[in-house]
């Protein structure tokens, strides 16, 4: 067996305190729990390194996915992100504040805005992606390519069902 870990410590304190649990789930999802810290953790350097927030960079990836010429709707962002109509204008706020973001004229409404991503924004986004995943790429380095896709694999099979279930109906 490997070396072990925090949650096979964790695992065996519980089997010996209450022998009559079965914690089968912890070996599975106390770890998917730790590698999410992890993520987080790195995540977040790699947005601060660009002087940027998660939320900044949801709104960025958002317009850069888009394609070009990069705007969208404010509600269109809300959409994709999954905030309220106050946290979207914040964020928009302080993006338009670090020139990464600008408001125009909506042309197909004359009483809306769009929100274009700047050349600057472009760039911010694209450097903090790329750092993003070599971050991300180093989290997965103890596991060979192959078994990253059967992992892919096993956690789409874990999660489809929970994302389906939480989807919002058309009633």
């Amino acid at each position: 067996m490997a070396t072990q870990d925090d949650v096979d410590r964790l695992i065996a304190a519980w089997q010996f305190e209450r022998p009559d649990l079965d914690v089968a789930p912890f070996h599975i999802l106390s770890r998917v729990t730790r590698l999410a810290r992890h993520l987080d953790i790195a995540r977040r350097e790699a947005f601060a390194a660009h002087d940027l927030e998660t939320g900044e960079f949801d709104v960025l990836t958002a317009l850069r996915r888009s394609g070009a010429p990069y705007h969208l709707s404010p509600s269109q962002l809300i959409a994709l992100t999954l905030v309220t109509s106050g946290t979207m204008t914040n964020r928009i706020d302080r993006l338009e504040g670090k020139g990464l973001v600008e408001r125009l004229p909506d042309p197909n409404d004359g009483r809306g805005v769009i929100v274009h991503l700047t050349n600057a924004g472009k760039a911010t986004v694209d450097e903090a992606l790329t750092d993003l995943l070599d971050r991300e790429r180093l989290l997965l380095d103890s596991v060979s390519i192959e078994q990253q896709r059967v992992l892919a694999d096993l956690l789409r099979q874990i999660v489809l069902p929970l994302d389906d279930a939480n989807m919002p109906s058309d009633e």
